[in-house]
């Protein structure tokens, strides 16, 4: 039977949206390589741009913004990729970050921290 070790829980937050499905796309990918790099340092990872992908248009976008809200509140940190402030959906996710007390982290200034954090 596997050792069921606890593992500290990464929601990665950046931008979604944009001009173009193929923008889009692109901010799902970057979003992507990052929640990778995370698991392979052992994170379990939230990233709401695979969990919502391509979902626009089905639901009102504050369902979107309202789930990934409460998926951050159940995290244990929080990793910024590039682009973040330029997301107003990812401001939100920051002032929430801050209310709460869970730490955030910017990717990849703080790669190493984050390398380091999990061990």
């Amino acid at each position: 039977m596997p050792n069921h070790v606890s593992k500290k829980v990464a929601f990665v937050s950046g931008p979604y949206r944009a001009k173009t499905p193929y923008g889009i796309k692109q901010n799902i990918r970057n979003a992507e390589a990052v929640a990778l790099e995370l698991w392979k340092m052992g994170y379990a990872v939230i990233c709401p741009h695979k969990n919502t992908s391509l979902f626009d248009g089905e639901c009102p976008d504050l369902i979107w913004l309202d789930g990934a809200l409460e998926l951050l509140r159940r995290s244990d940190i929080v990793v910024l990729i590039p682009g973040w402030a330029g997301s107003s959906g990812t401001r939100e996710e920051i002032k929430e970050s801050v209310k709460r007390g869970i730490p955030v982290f910017k990717w990849p200034e703080q790669s190493q921290e984050l390398q380091n954090l999990n061990k």
